[in-house]
C-alpha cells in the first residue's frame, strides 16, 4: 500500500510535502509477538498499517494488561507519536498480534505537516478523537457490564477476526486483553462449557453456540 491511500488529503498537499512525506516514511516488517511502542516515553512515529493485526494495551500498576484496540489494514496509529501531541500522556504499549507490515512517519515531520495544512490537522483531529471514543466505550464496558458479557463478546469477535470457531488462545491472552486475572477467565470459561456454549482444550477454545453466547 502507498502513503497516498491512508491520507484523504493527500491530492491536496504541494509536491514538496508528498515528497518530504515519501521520502521520509520508512517501511517496516514486524513479527509477531514484536513490542513496536512501549510507554509515552518512546516515540515512534505515526504508524500505517498495510497488513497484519497490531494490539495496543495499557498496563496497570499490579502488571495487569488491558486491550483498548486494535489495528488492522489501512489503520492509523497516533498514540505510536504521543510527543507530537501536546499535553497528551498516553502509556500505551503497541504489540504485533500477526506479522504486520507498516509504513512509520517520524513524528517531528507529521507534527510539522499538520501546522501548516489544515486538511491535515482536520483529519489528525478526526482520527484521534475516534480512538479516545473507543477508549471511552471501553471503560464503560469495564465499569458497567457484566464480566459474562465481555468475555462471550471477546469470543465473538475473536472468531469473527479468525474467520473460525476454534480458537488457538490461552486463558492467560484472553485476561491480558479483557484487564482480568486468568482464575477469573478460567472460571467462566468452565460456567460456558457447562451451558455448552464452548468446549475447552489444551490451547483451544472452540465455541459450539455463538447464538447463546450472543445472547449473554
Amino acid at each position: 500500500m502507498k502513503l497516498e491511500d491512508f491520507f484523504p488529503f493527500w491530492q491536496g498537499l504541494s509536491e514538496e510535502w508528498k515528497t518530504r512525506l515519501t521520502e521520509a516514511a520508512v517501511y517496516r516488517k514486524i513479527e509477531k509477538g514484536t513490542v513496536v511502542h512501549s510507554g509515552s516515553a518512546d516515540c515512534l512515529g505515526l504508524l500505517l498499517v498495510c497488513s497484519g493485526q497490531l494490539r495496543a494495551y495499557i498496563i496497570s500498576e499490579e502488571g495487569r494488561e488491558i486491550t483498548i484496540y486494535r489495528l488492522f489494514e489501512r489503520d492509523i496509529c497516533l498514540f505510536s507519536a504521543s510527543c507530537m501531541m501536546r499535553n497528551i500522556q498516553f502509556d500505551i504499549t503497541i504489540e504485533a498480534e500477526k506479522d504486520t507490515e507498516a509504513w512509520v512517519i517520524p513524528p517531528k515531520l507529521y507534527r510539522k505537516l499538520t501546522e501548516e495544512s489544515a486538511a491535515a490537522a482536520n483529519y489528525t483531529n478526526e482520527v484521534m478523537g475516534s480512538r479516545f471514543s473507543e477508549v471511552m466505550w471501553l471503560m464503560e464496558q469495564i465499569m458497567w457490564n457484566r464480566f459474562d458479557r465481555r468475555l462471550a463478546s471477546f469470543l465473538l469477535e475473536e472468531s469473527a477476526l479468525e474467520g473460525s470457531d476454534s480458537l488457538l488462545i490461552t486463558h492467560e491472552k484472553i485476561a491480558n486483553h479483557l484487564g482480568s486475572a486468568r482464575e477469573v477467565v478460567t472460571r467462566m470459561l468452565r460456567y460456558f462449557q457447562r451451558e455448552g456454549l464452548v468446549e475447552l482444550s489444551r490451547g483451544t477454545i472452540c465455541i459450539l453456540s455463538r447464538e447463546k453466547l450472543a445472547e449473554i
